[in-house]
């Protein structure tokens, strides 16, 4: 018996790195055209590779290296006419990856919403509530003027109905996006960290009233 099942193990364990093995170029091509779609989006038109040219800023945490930022230039001509930044924050239901783009003169372009897993039809709206013609639009707005907040908050961002959590988280990246754009990336990280702190005490309030709520 202790044979079949270390048999059965080793089997199994094999078929998973073969599978892992098959996937993982046609994966990491998926993810490469979603990212070049995501970058035509969100800046004005270029004609080089940002992501060839793209810079990567760390942070060291528990002893590892993660990802902080990834900074895509946009150049047309050999002229800089955008910035795609991407940058993350602690939503409700758990990371928001964000690309937000801008153009030369600092203006938030455009974003897209790269990862997340908010509650499906609330915290999941982050991905056009603040397009332009929307209740909410960032579009056009530089973040190094004032930085984006709520009303609830003080700020003229209206938040998304339900899902205040997200909202902050969202406009907590886009900040953060900007200082990590002019050259400052730990501009944000106290304010990245109070919002995290904020989004776990709210959910517990928030959470304990209303059922689904974010």
């Amino acid at each position: 018996m202790l044979l079949v099942l270390t048999g059965v193990t080793v089997i199994a364990v094999g078929l998973l790195a073969y599978v892992n093995e098959l996937t993982k170029e046609p994966i990491a091509t998926a993810n490469m055209k979603a990212l070049n779609s995501a970058l035509e989006k969100v800046v004005p038109e270029f004609d080089n590779n940002p992501v060839a040219e793209c810079d990567t800023i760390f942070e060291e945490k528990n002893g590892k290296q993660l990802v902080q930022y990834i900074i895509y230039p946009a150049k047309r001509g050999g002229q800089l006419v955008g910035t795609a930044v991407q940058a993350t924050s602690l939503g409700f239901g758990g990371e928001l990856k964000v690309l937000v783009g801008f153009d030369a003169g600092g203006k938030i372009y455009d974003y897209a919403l790269l990862a997340h897993t908010e509650t499906p039809g609330l915290g999941s709206k982050a991905d056009v509530w603040f397009k332009e013609g929307n209740k909410g639009s960032i579009i056009g707005m530089n973040p190094g003027e004032a930085s984006l907040a709520v009303r609830k908050d003080g700020g003229q961002i209206d938040a998304i109905t339900a899902s205040t959590i997200t909202t902050r988280a969202f406009l907590n990246a886009v900040n953060a996006a900007y200082a990590a754009y002019k050259g400052n990336p730990d501009g944000f990280t106290s304010a990245s960290q109070q919002a995290g702190t904020d989004a776990s005490a709210a959910t517990k309030v928030e959470t304990t009233g209303s059922a689904g709520t974010n």
